[in-house]
């Protein structure tokens, strides 16, 4: 383990320094954590911040159309297209789900009290500039075609995710 300290000649310099990006991976296909996602990247475009987020396996449903586009696939990807919720709005809660009670009451209890919805959200952050990529890999293991994603969506690899990361400020998995 190293145990120097850094030494204020080598220190970064204000040009070499992360700019106000964040960067945010969303891996999990839970509404909660999917609003969280969005809350933190539409609250850092309010600062004028630069965002960028990275969508890999189960975080990938959130950029899926409602109404997929027609295209050829195989047995087992017309299986997990299936099985898998499309888009923002069908996304359910990762705790008290109850078979789709809690998660219609938490959908109720935010319309009542004016907090936007995931859909509502996603929107947001797209016509405020976030960068949403989708992370190939994951849309080949799962079967997902680009054509199937919201518009704008950016395929992308983890090369892509980690260029980006690395000029941020800050990076979250969520």
């Amino acid at each position: 383990m190293n145990t120097e300290l850094p030494n204020p000649d080598t220190a970064p310099t204000p040009a070499e320094a992360p700019a106000d990006r964040v960067s945010i991976i969303l891996f999990s296909g839970d509404l909660d954590k999917a609003l969280a996602a969005f809350v933190i990247a539409n609250g850092a475009l309010a600062m004028d911040m630069r965002v960028t987020m990275f969508f890999a396996f189960w975080g990938l449903n959130v950029l899926r159309k409602e109404h997929g586009a027609p295209c050829k696939k195989d047995l087992l990807a017309r299986m997990f297209g299936w099985m898998m919720p499309r888009g923002p709005a069908n996304m359910r809660l990762s705790k008290m789900h109850f078979g789709g009670l809690g998660t219609t009451m938490m959908k109720h209890v935010m319309k009542k009290k004016n907090v936007y919805g995931l859909p509502q959200l996603v929107e947001t952050a797209r016509k405020n500039g976030a960068r949403l990529i989708a992370c190939t890999m994951s849309m080949d293991v799962m079967g997902l075609a680009h054509t199937e994603l919201l518009d704008g969506v950016e395929p992308g690899g983890v090369a892509t995710f980690l260029a980006e990361a690395a000029r941020s400020k800050t990076t979250l998995f969520i």
